[in-house]
């Protein structure tokens, strides 16, 4: 007991080798567990929902960073669309980005440049906005190709424009 009441005595002096803004960190993270664990009890005394139901219509993985940018008024859209085999869309742009989720099936699309990507099923992509992004989807499986899309354009767009297709392209 008397080397601690002796340390205790000391107290002022020791306290008066530590710099104050070390004292004041101590001060601050004391003071942040104390409001941290204030809150903790209240997550447990959060009331569970009633009367709500939800579906998840389609669900896919991006194969990277899914960047969404708008400006202004926008028109949220949210579609399915299926393509038959053997069946295109035409050549497009969107004024707009799009997420897509391919549902089922595996879609072709061929891009401006003249290089194809292969979503299959269980995957999503972004398109981005623009007529230097004209792309063409097409089915070349046997199956249907079903997508549910959500399209970010600015109020008032169409979904798609007509597009001619690239130099580089046959079809």
């Amino acid at each position: 007991m008397r080397a601690w009441s002796r340390r205790r005595a000391a107290g002022p002096r020791w306290a008066a080798r530590w710099p104050r803004a070390a004292r004041s960190g101590r001060a601050a993270l004391v003071t942040a567990s104390v409001a941290a664990l204030a809150v903790v009890p209240s997550a447990a005394l959060a009331t569970p929902g009633s009367g709500v139901t939800g579906t998840i219509l389609a669900q896919g993985t991006s194969d990277g960073t899914v960047k969404v940018r708008t400006k202004g008024r926008t028109d949220v859209v949210v579609r399915t669309i299926t393509v038959a085999p053997g069946g295109s869309t035409g050549w497009h742009y969107h004024r707009g980005q799009l997420i897509a989720v391919v549902q089922s099936g595996t879609l072709t699309r061929t891009l401006d440049d003249c290089s194809v990507e292969e979503t299959p099923a269980g995957k999503s992509f972004v398109e981005p906005s623009g007529a230097r992004h004209r792309h063409i989807g097409r089915n070349l499986g046997t199956e249907p190709v079903v997508l549910y899309v959500t399209y970010l354009l600015p109020a008032g767009s169409a979904l798609s424009e007509d597009a001619e297709p690239p130099g580089c392209a046959h079809a």
